[in-house]
């Protein structure tokens, strides 16, 4: 039973891996699953004992970078009340950064305009899931108006997909460090007291 499960992995990661291959030298439309099964030296059934189609490929392929940007977010001691640990966090994102790096043909076959307004949006709902306690507690106004609390998680949200969009198909030599220390500059200094949270360094 180990082997049989070992022989599958290794069969997706095949699958998975000239998928990838084939979108960037080709283009998603022009793909086709025989494509995909010659790559990846199967043949059509063991590729249909996977996937129902190229389109089912993809979107677990999309889930799977989803998890990835969504780890950043699974650490519980990175807030104690409204006081949020930075370096935790900044640590936590160049780890996630230098994946995407290591990764970032698999990255860019996802990274699509749609692609990016879901991603968003998930990293939205888990923001609120995870973090309504301490958003709750805020109360942040603009004159007389008060701020809602989904277009400060829309807002927060935006500025992290796109910069990870920049920073993976730019010609920049920047580095997963370099750019986690950048956003967590950026949102820290600016976003986040304003909102009334306090930074703990």
């Amino acid at each position: 039973m180990k082997k049989l499960d070992l022989r599958v992995k290794r069969t997706n990661k095949y699958i998975i891996e000239a998928f990838i291959r084939l979108v960037e030298e080709k283009g998603f439309e022009q793909v086709t699953v025989q494509n995909i099964a010659d790559e990846a030296m199967i043949n059509r059934a063991t590729f249909y004992a996977h996937y129902k189609d190229k389109q089912d490929l993809y979107e677990k392929i999309f889930d799977l970078a989803v998890e990835s940007f969504t780890a950043i977010l699974d650490f519980e001691d990175f807030v104690q009340g409204n006081r949020i640990k930075i370096r935790k966090i900044e640590a936590a994102m160049t780890e996630l950064f230098l994946h995407i790096q290591n990764n970032r043909s698999f990255y860019l076959t996802i990274m699509d305009a749609s692609a990016i307004e879901i991603i968003r949006k998930k990293l939205g709902l888990i923001l609120t899931e995870r973090y309504q306690e301490i958003f709750s507690t805020l109360r942040i106004t603009e004159g007389d108006i008060e701020v809602p609390l989904d277009f400060i998680i829309d807002y927060m949200t935006s500025i992290f997909v796109g910069t990870l969009h920049w920073w993976l198909t730019a010609e920049t030599t920047m580095t997963p460090d370099h750019l986690a220390k950048l956003v967590i500059k950026l949102v820290a200094n600016g976003h986040l007291t304003v909102l009334g949270i306090e930074i703990e360094e």
